[in-house]
Formats: C-alpha cells, structure tokens, sequence
C-alpha cells in the first residue's frame, strides 16, 4: 500500500508563485499614479515650507523674517486678504465671478469709520450699518445677475467702480480715525495665545465655510451649479435663488473683513479696492491647485493665502518693498489661474 500522507500533509508548503510582469506593471503604475496625486494635493504646501526655510536663512531676511513679530505680522496681515478669499469663493464655486469684493470691503471700512469718529454713533451701531449695506451690494449683484442675466463680469466690475466712487464722495478727502480707546482697535491689536486676535477669528470663519460647502446640501449645490448649471437646474436644483444667496454671504462676508480691517488699521479712508481684491483671487485660484486639485476649495485657498502673505513678507524684507508685492501677486494670480484650469480640465477627463 502506497503511503501519501506527505502529499496531502497541510505542513508541506507550497510553492510561492512570482509575480507576473503584468501584476508588477500594475503595481509600479498605481505608486506613480499615488505619488503624483500626492504631489499635485501637497506640493503647495511642501514649498510654502521651503520658502520659509529659504526666508529664514537667506541674508538680510534671515534678520526679521524667523520671530515671533513677524509672524504675527503676517498673520495680522494676512487675515483680511484671506477673509476676501472666502468671501469670493461662493462666486466661483457656482461658476460667477465677484470683482467688487474688494471695494465692498473698503466701503464697510470707511463706513464703520465714518459713523463713529463723523456721526457720534455707537459702535454696535457702526458695524450692523456696514453689514447691511454689504448685504445689499450682494442683492444687487444677484439681482442683476440671475434675474436680469447681466454678465457677472461687467456688472460686479460696474458695481465696484460705483462704490468706489460713493467711498471717495463719503470720505471727501479724509481719513477717519477712531478713538484710541475704541473697543474695536483693542480688539484689532489685541493677541491670543500669543497670535493675533483677528486670526483666530478668520480660522473661525474658515472652519465654518468649509463645513459649509463639504457638509450641507446648500454649499454642495453650488459646486453642482459651477459644475453644470442646466444639470442642475435639471435635478430639482434652485439655480438662481442659491446663486443669488451665495452673492449676498459673499458681500456680508467682504464686509466683514472691512471692519477687521479697520480693527487692525485704526483708520479708513477711500483706497482702491483692487489692493484687497487681487490678492485674494490669487490665493483663491492657487488654492484651486492644491488639496482638491482642479477644484475652488476652503483648505487650499487657506494655504495659498499663508504662501502669498510669507513669499511677500520674505521678498520685502529682502529689500524688494517697491515692487514685491504687486509683481509677485499679479504672477501668482496668472500661473494659479493656468494651473487651475489646467487641473480643471484633467479632472473632467477623468484623469485626476
């Protein structure tokens, strides 16, 4: 009899069999692929810390560039550029473009100013009154825009040279400045936690918006509405009404930075709004290139905003300050915008 329990014994290890070329193909082409998804959502973030380290060591940077002061500086600063970041993107994530964030920005500020140090009112008073205003610029540009069906273009560029022209005939050539013991400038220069006041408020303000969009059937819809809004309009959606309201939080939202503003500044007076405006298209079309690449989203627009706000800190320290910022912005704003629809497309072709 035939003795086979060793053929049969499960102690008997079988074979291994290697992996085919195919197997390996796959394997290899799906950690390239990870690797540049990777670096398409990180690479932003990966060199606003190298320009940091550059800053910190570079001579005469290295000077100011790694303390706390200038930090704070950044960040102070940073904050109402970033707030109008936000503000823009309920715009632009429904495909519509606000350009006259910047001057409903200036507006609150010289209002807020105006109706404390020119008309004796309370502060409360002198914030709500801007606020509402804001919330009525917002109205008038859904208005024109959904309603009438005026190019978004034409009709915020005609709404922000319009304010403009209201901020310099309220001015009249001043410049107001509040009260030295207002509650307000306390506020604005006041720290927490060592950081400046301001921008936990605007990281408050962050949080929420992305909630917002990430979480809520509303700020989902708008991405809906940018991504195809007859799509949408098919599926139940209210085009209009969203896309009008998404004017409206994007002016309050702009009208709020404005009073930030002049928390920071102590002072208001008629500046052109385009120094508040472009910066932050800038950060909000660099942030369509990192995070969710090819997408306007809260995380990135965050990350581009510290990027713009340190790269020019860096170069002005560097003696650069006659031209840093102005020639850095514009070229932030053209390759954010190129990257960003170039991203853009790759994703509707199905190869993000």
């Amino acid at each position: 009899m035939t003795d086979t329990s060793q053929a049969h014994s499960p102690s008997a290890p079988a074979e291994p069999t290697p992996p085919t070329p195919t197997r390996r193909a796959a394997s290899s082409a799906f950690n390239g692929a990870s690797v540049v998804r990777f670096l398409e959502a990180y690479a932003l973030v990966l060199i606003t810390i190298a320009v940091a380290i550059f800053f910190s060591v570079a001579h005469p940077a290295s000077v100011a560039f790694p303390t706390i002061n200038n930090f704070n500086v950044v960040l102070g600063n940073n904050a109402v550029v970033l707030l109008i970041a936000l503000a823009a993107l309920f715009p632009l994530v429904s495909g519509f473009f606000d350009f006259s964030l910047g001057s409903t920005a200036v507006l609150s500020s010289v209002l807020c100013a105006g109706l404390q140090a020119k008309s004796g009112l309370p502060l409360i008073v002198a914030i709500i009154i801007p606020l509402l205003v804001s919330a009525v610029i917002g109205l008038l540009n859904g208005l024109f825009v959904t309603a009438f069906k005026m190019s978004p273009f034409v009709t915020t560029l005609g709404m922000a040279t319009l304010l403009s022209g209201i901020t310099i005939w309220y001015c009249n050539g001043r410049t107001f400045v509040l009260d030295g013991s207002s509650a307000l400038i306390s506020f604005g220069s006041s720290r927490w936690f060592n950081l400046p006041a301001v921008f936990f408020v605007v990281l408050l303000v962050a949080v929420v918006v992305w909630y917002f969009f990430r979480h809520t059937p509303y700020g989902r819809s708008l991405y809906a509405i940018g991504s195809n809004a007859t799509s949408a309009r098919l599926v139940g959606v209210p085009v209009d009404r969203n896309v009008w309201t998404a004017f409206v939080v994007s002016a309050l939202i702009a009208g709020f930075a404005g009073i930030l503003q002049l928390g920071r500044q102590g002072s208001a007076t008629a500046v052109d709004g385009g120094s508040l405006l472009f910066p932050a298209l800038a950060a909000v079309f660099l942030g369509a290139t990192a995070i969710v690449p090819g997408f306007f989203n809260v995380v990135g627009t965050v990350v581009s905003a510290i990027f713009v706000s340190i790269a020019v800190s860096g170069l002005t320290l560097m003696g650069a300050s006659g031209w840093a910022t102005n020639v850095f912005n514009g070229a932030a704003l053209l390759v954010a915008v190129g990257l960003s629809t170039y991203l853009g497309r790759r994703k509707l072709r199905g190869k993000g």
